[in-house]
């Protein structure tokens, strides 16, 4: 649960590093890769919420708490939603890559509150975070272990699937523009 949530922030942080790059260059390369990001941000955003929900199932009695953390990976799923929203309502290549870029910065701009302020605001049933306010891990050795290798893990399956869709937009890319010069 935890894993995919981190590998949810990496990629739309990949995102808005890709959009920034976009509104520099304006090399569509990096609008397949931020758009790529956000869309594998999104997986494991929703992947990190259903895991969620089963453990809170099991731990507080009930799928779906409103806990604050809860509130803001949903609040999350629908920023990031109307990201894909704009995306599909735009026909000029160029202009969807821009529009999309600074949607993709600003909406970032919201990912550490929610992850990581707004939750700590308020009282949460989560856990206190994994290294506290003195910097201290407050994991046993064990499950130390078994959450780093699930983050390795979830990071080298991320890199994997990232870059196979990466690889394969950019060949969508390349047949929509033969398509549309002939």
């Amino acid at each position: 649960h935890v894993p995919m949530s981190w590998i949810g922030v990496v990629a739309f942080l990949m995102s808005m590093i890709y959009g920034v790059k976009y509104l520099r260059t304006s090399e569509m390369e990096n609008d397949i890769k931020s758009v790529s990001a956000a869309q594998m941000g999104f997986i494991f955003c929703i992947l990190a919420t259903v895991t969620g929900a089963v453990w809170a199932k099991f731990a507080w009695g009930a799928f779906w708490n409103w806990d604050p953390r809860q509130t803001s990976i949903f609040i999350l799923l629908l920023i990031y939603g109307a990201y894909f929203a704009l995306r599909s309502s735009i026909d000029s290549p160029e202009r969807k890559a821009r529009l999309s870029s600074v949607y993709a910065i600003l909406a970032f701009v919201t990912v550490p509150f929610f992850v990581f302020i707004m939750p700590r605001l308020v009282e949460s049933l989560h856990p206190d975070p994994i290294i506290n306010s003195e910097g201290k891990i407050k994991m046993d050795g064990s499950m130390l272990t078994i959450f780093l290798t699930s983050i390795f893990a979830f990071s080298l399956l991320f890199v994997w699937m990232y870059n196979l869709k990466v690889r394969s937009e950019k060949i969508f890319y390349k047949i929509s523009n033969k398509e549309a010069s002939a």
